[in-house]
């Protein structure tokens, strides 16, 4: 199993590379490698094409993006075409500049997305909850299960398409989907049993330690300095002290989680390792 903070790293490093620049050089060459890390991931794990391939999904998101900036963004000195004055919000100049500019705000959501889909491929659900800190374990596995839940859906119902392919159903509209619904339904209620089962035999319904009047006052205290930091920086324009409170407010909050965590009982059935590859993915 691979190492989730060497796929973490580079999750961080793509979407770093995709939002510090907007060079088409760059983002075609961190689109492309994204692109090769997805296609590699899926032929060593021998993962089903999704219903909705990212080929697809780029298409629609920079067709999308390239469209709204265009006709709310009015600058450039190539004009394409002029929109009546009277329509709020697009009226005025449809420029070339506008254009490119949103085409590759397009082409950054896409490799993001395709970032988060090959680091969901590479890391499963167990190496995600090994990332939580141990006093918000709680949260993590509400956050596995929901970030699960579409993937296991649409796998789910393309066996239901199958078998029902396999019986002569052909899906030809609106009308046909109920019968594809009602096994979608009863599978996933007992798919939520199963998982109630298994939380309950692993220890989560046992009831959780009280966390001190300190600890509760100190995250309160670390959550309205982020809060202010964000208001001193973004609305009163103290960038320096907004920053510098931010910072602080993080590094509590940080510190109060660990603190937290050091009296959470954990186990570890197979801890990770870092392997040759794990090593290299970080080293790059």
């Amino acid at each position: 199993m691979p190492h989730p903070l060497s796929w973490t790293a580079w999750s961080l490093t793509v979407l770093a590379a995709l939002t510090l620049s907007r060079n088409p050089f760059y983002i075609g060459l961190v689109l492309l490698d994204v692109l090769a890390v997805n296609a590699a991931l899926r032929l060593t794990r021998r993962e089903a094409a999704p219903p909705f391939p990212l080929w697809k999904m780029g298409l629609l998101l920079t067709g999308s993006a390239a469209l709204f900036n265009a006709l709310t963004a009015h600058f450039g000195a190539t004009v394409l075409t002029r929109l009546p004055e009277s329509i709020p919000l697009l009226g005025g100049p449809v420029t070339l500049e506008a254009l490119v500019f949103g085409t590759l705000n397009g082409l950054t959501l896409t490799g993001i997305f395709a970032a988060f889909q090959a680091f969901s491929l590479a890391v499963p659900v167990s190496g995600m909850l090994r990332l939580v800190p141990r006093g918000f374990q709680s949260l993590g596995v509400i956050v596995s299960i929901a970030v699960t839940f579409v993937p296991v859906t649409l796998r789910q119902w393309q066996a239901i398409r199958e078998a029902q392919a396999l019986r002569g159903h052909r899906g030809r509209g609106l009308r046909d989907l109920p019968p594809l619904f009602t096994p979608l339904l009863v599978s996933s209620l007992e798919r939520s049993l199963q998982l109630s089962e298994a939380m309950t035999a692993r220890g989560f319904s046992a009831p959780a330690a009280e966390v001190g009047e300190r600890a509760r006052g100190g995250m309160l205290l670390a959550l309205g300095a982020l809060l202010g930091g964000w208001a001193l920086a973004a609305l009163w324009g103290h960038s320096a002290a907004g920053w510098g409170l931010m910072l602080t407010g993080g590094l509590l909050l940080t510190v109060l989680a660990f603190q937290r965590g050091r009296g959470a009982r954990h186990t570890a059935y197979r801890p990770a390792r870092w392997s040759r590859g794990d090593k290299l993915t970080l080293l790059a």
